[in-house]
């Protein structure tokens, strides 16, 4: 889905996000995700109609270059808003503490 059109869509809900990543974890674990957690506005139910969806997740294989972006897709079509993703090692110093205390687990 075209970013831009996404972005005329409602809000992320928490609460949807959570059940649609849910209800596709097998087909997540194929693609190499161990787990998968999301932080943020969304985490917090603060999310706006232009809100991406923040996710950490944790790899179960290397996965590569092609590999995560398949993965960041995957999630974007599903959730149809576009998702900012990332491992908790790659998380910026600055924005470690904030992320973390925002943390909703998902699988």
């Amino acid at each position: 889905m075209n970013r831009y059109l996404m972005e005329v869509l409602a809000a992320p809900q928490r609460e949807e996000v959570l059940r649609r990543l849910r209800a596709h974890e097998a087909e997540l674990h194929e693609l190499g995700v161990l787990s998968l957690q999301i932080f943020g506005s969304v985490a917090r139910d603060e999310a706006t109609p232009t809100s991406d969806v923040d996710c950490l997740v944790e790899f179960s294989k290397p996965i590569g270059l092609f590999g995560f972006s398949q993965i960041r897709l995957f999630l974007e079509n599903l959730l149809k808003h576009p998702v900012d993703m990332g491992t908790q090692a790659a998380l910026k110093e600055h924005l470690r503490q904030p992320a973390l205390e925002d943390l909703v687990h998902v699988f």
